[in-house]
């Protein structure tokens, strides 16, 4: 077996929802509608009706506070929500995006003897036979799970990641809730934020099962640490898990003492240049994604720690991206295409017209090679210009727009710019796939993780990298997928 043909990630856990009881739904559904009619009383006063007279609609930017601080009220699933918006600008917009990066490391207090009571069950043992210190204030408060520095009795200082007591039920409830309420505000925002929203949504609901069991994070810890050992990356560090310590609710792992890489002011106090070490990171990425089909599926800026060494630590691996076989070619042609391969094109237009069926070219009204056309103006620019120039929504867009206004019909542009709109809607393109005859499901899971990982890196390629494209290094990039599989 070669190397890039091995299993990328042992088998994973995915962990059984409960079915929340009407009880618990109407008891969460209460919670909800009374933080949202505190929260959410801006998008519905004078003020907003005002502007929507005026305007048609309320404007994106104008429900990202109430909705930034409904995600915080609530928690959980909100929270994880919050931080899907906060990495996409280029999906939501800077303003959007920027308003919620505040989620990204926040989340509310857990008592601390409830985290005990959950160790000991889980692993089988006193606190204090498991770790000489567990310090009781967290130095991470994410939305599933709280983060306590530890120290074992042989010295190694440890992180200890613990899931919240009744997170499972809580995330249960709030996808069958959520839905409605993003439905709600879209409405009133307008089509573009109803796609990114339930776009958004429903990566959401793919990902949790897998994140709420930490077991999949500590064999994925342990994969990743031995994909990347041989590549040459020596400044970029997983931190290593400590199985034996380690169960469904509770990941015990090395502690990297760092700060995030998008915190400006505490970067430069370390006084190291993070740019080169961010396009390490893509490096990496990429390493992973094209030789073994596997990749971080979350690698937001609170993942990525400057260390105080120097070295970019990358933590939190409870979302791993696995492309199937098919999903893996198609990404291994796609880069072949933008190093200059003009046949690989038209076979990246038939795979998705495979997966969707016939969906987009009936909803564009394009031909094979038309459809061709637009798929390599989308791409092309996204992987090839300088990170200070891409705008991964605007290219969605621009070919739409530019083949509008060459038919000279104004109001195809408008129909063509709902289209483009809707695409972004990864339910409804589920739907069309399914009444066309695609064959969407793995395709869908794996695509989605890596669109939102591109856009995380539009973000933090605009902060570092302006001047420089994703693919920079071709001489690397034509080597790695030289060694792919086909």
């Amino acid at each position: 077996m070669t190397e890039a043909s091995e299993p990328t990630v042992p088998r994973v856990h995915r962990r059984q929802l409960p079915a929340p009881t009407r009880g618990q739904l109407a008891a969460r559904g209460a919670e909800i509608g009374l933080v949202g009619a505190r929260r959410l009383s801006p998008l519905v006063g004078k003020q907003a009706a005002a502007l929507r007279r005026s305007q048609g609609l309320l404007p994106p930017g104008a429900a990202a506070h109430p909705l930034r601080r409904m995600c915080e009220d609530l928690g959980g699933t909100f929270m994880k929500f919050g931080q899907l918006v906060a990495s996409s600008p280029g999906l939501v917009g800077e303003e959007v995006a920027q308003e919620f990066r505040a989620c990204l490391d926040t989340g509310p207090d857990v008592p601390f003897d409830a985290v005990c009571r959950r160790i000991e069950e889980d692993l089988g043992m006193d606190v204090g036979e498991a770790f000489r210190e567990l310090h009781p204030h967290p130095i991470g408060r994410a939305s599933i799970a709280v983060v306590y520095r530890g120290v074992l009795h042989d010295g190694r200082a440890v992180a200890v990641k613990v899931l919240r007591p009744g997170i499972a039920l809580q995330v249960a409830a709030d996808l069958r809730l959520m839905v409605p309420l993003a439905e709600l505000v879209a409405k009133e925002t307008g089509e573009q934020v109803a796609g990114s929203v339930l776009q958004l949504l429903d990566g959401l609901r793919q990902q949790l099962g897998e994140e709420l069991d930490l077991r999949n994070e500590a064999r994925a810890l342990d994969r990743f640490r031995h994909m990347l050992a041989g590549s040459g990356l020596g400044r970029i560090v997983v931190p290593e898990p400590y199985p034996e310590l380690s169960s469904e609710n509770v990941l015990t792992m090395e502690l990297l003492h760092g700060v995030a890489v998008d915190d400006l002011a505490k970067v430069a106090g370390l006084g190291y240049d993070p740019a080169p070490l961010v396009e390490e990171v893509v490096r990496a990425f990429l390493i992973t994604t094209v030789r073994f089909g596997a990749f971080h599926g979350d690698l937001h800026a609170g993942n990525m720690l400057l260390l105080r060494d120097g070295r970019l630590g990358i933590i939190d691996w409870g979302i791993v991206g696995r492309l199937d076989a098919d999903t893996h070619r198609f990404v291994v042609r796609l880069l072949d295409a933008v190093l200059g391969d003009e046949a690989a094109w038209p076979d990246i237009t038939a795979h998705l017209t495979q997966v969707y069926g016939r969906a987009i070219q009936v909803g564009l009204g394009l031909s094979d090679a038309e459809l061709t056309t637009f798929l390599r103006g989308i791409v092309e620019p996204a992987l090839t210009r300088p990170f200070g120039q891409v705008s991964l929504a605007a290219m969605l867009e621009a070919p739409l727009i530019q083949a509008a206004k060459a038919r000279g019909a104004a109001a195809h542009e408008r129909r063509l710019r709902a289209v483009a709109h809707r695409l972004r809607a990864n339910r409804r393109m589920r739907r069309l796939a399914d009444e066309a005859g695609g064959i969407m499901s793995e395709f869908t899971r794996g695509t989605f993780l890596l669109a939102k990982q591109f856009m995380y890196f539009e973000r933090y390629g605009k902060l570092f990298l302006a001047d420089r494209p994703i693919l920079a290094d071709r001489d690397f990039l034509s080597a790695l997928v030289a060694g792919s599989p086909r």
